[in-house]
């Protein structure tokens, strides 16, 4: 009976939280900042298609490393491509790959922590000694690594980085279950006979999501860097098709010559992580419940 009062008590509360984190989230003028900068790159790669912009594939032999203009606001490339219209296309190549990444990271993550910090015993002895093994490992070099096994191609990318973040999941699921799983509304749960998986999926996942939020929104960021990483080692979005990572790889070439090649898209990733990190910052201030 003095569980279902606590539950029952408790209900206001947690309906109550998603506001109260939104207007915390609203106070924060770093992650509306990181906000803004997410949802400009994101509109201007939706709207990619329908813009009115040139083909970033087209090569014009006349317009070969013009600086920017009227004609080519951000100048144009060693072939003469438009650097505007590549940055644009380029963001979707960007942000599909951090979202993708992550989604794939989360969606083994998190299961496998589930179960590992929730069943305890043997099943946790050998989740965590091959988490633990892969983390010993630099994100980097391991996402490089799956992604020259797997093949040069950014659905390959997606899936080197994604399996290269796992394990960071794996352990924050792990460690947030073992401090929740011992509450009273989870003893509750038992001592009524719920099953293993009702008491996983109604109780202990809903109280270990906004951690797990602000871990993906930070990882984002790291990822767009991975795959302009493995872009730029080519890897990742092969030519001609336009990436931040693969322009940056050309204009290597030309950095006395033509500058601007280098500096908008390296200025592009910068915002976008900048960004994301900003965002997640927020996330974690507004989610957490002892900041009032």
């Amino acid at each position: 009976m003095s569980t279902i009062v606590q539950t029952a008590a408790a209900a206001p509360s947690a309906k109550r939280a998603p506001n109260r984190a939104w207007r915390k989230l609203k106070a924060n003028k770093g992650a509306l900042v990181g906000l803004g900068i997410i949802l400009f790159f994101t509109v201007l790669a939706v709207l990619a298609p329908l813009l009115p912009i040139p083909d970033p594939v087209a090569t014009s032999w006349s317009a070969i490393r013009k600086a920017p203009s009227a004609a080519h606001w951000l100048g144009t490339d060693d072939l003469g491509r438009d650097i505007l219209s590549r940055m644009i296309w380029g963001a979707q190549a960007s942000l599909m790959a951090g979202i993708f990444s992550v989604a794939i990271a989360v969606a083994i993550g998190v299961p496998f922590g589930l179960i590992s910090g929730y069943y305890g015993g043997w099943i946790d002895q050998i989740i965590s000694r091959i988490t633990e093994a892969f983390l010993a490992m630099p994100f980097l070099i391991t996402a490089i690594a799956l992604a020259a096994f797997l093949g040069p191609s950014l659905t390959n990318a997606m899936i080197a980085i994604g399996l290269s973040a796992t394990p960071v999941f794996v352990r924050l699921t792990r460690g947030q279950v073992l401090a929740v799983k011992t509450e009273e509304y989870v003893e509750g749960a038992r001592s009524i006979g719920l099953r293993h998986f009702s008491i996983i999926t109604r109780y202990i996942l809903p109280n270990v999501f906004a951690p797990i939020l602000v871990q993906a929104t930070l990882t984002i960021a790291t990822a767009i860097i991975a795959e302009a990483s493995l872009s730029f080692l080519g890897l990742g979005q092969q030519p001609p098709a336009p990436s931040w990572g693969s322009m940056l790889n050309v204009a290597k070439n030309y950095l006395e010559q033509a500058p601007w090649m280098a500096m908008w898209p390296g200025a592009a990733i910068f915002l976008v992580v900048i960004g994301f990190n900003l965002l997640g910052d927020g996330l974690r201030d507004a989610l957490d419940p002892r900041e009032a």
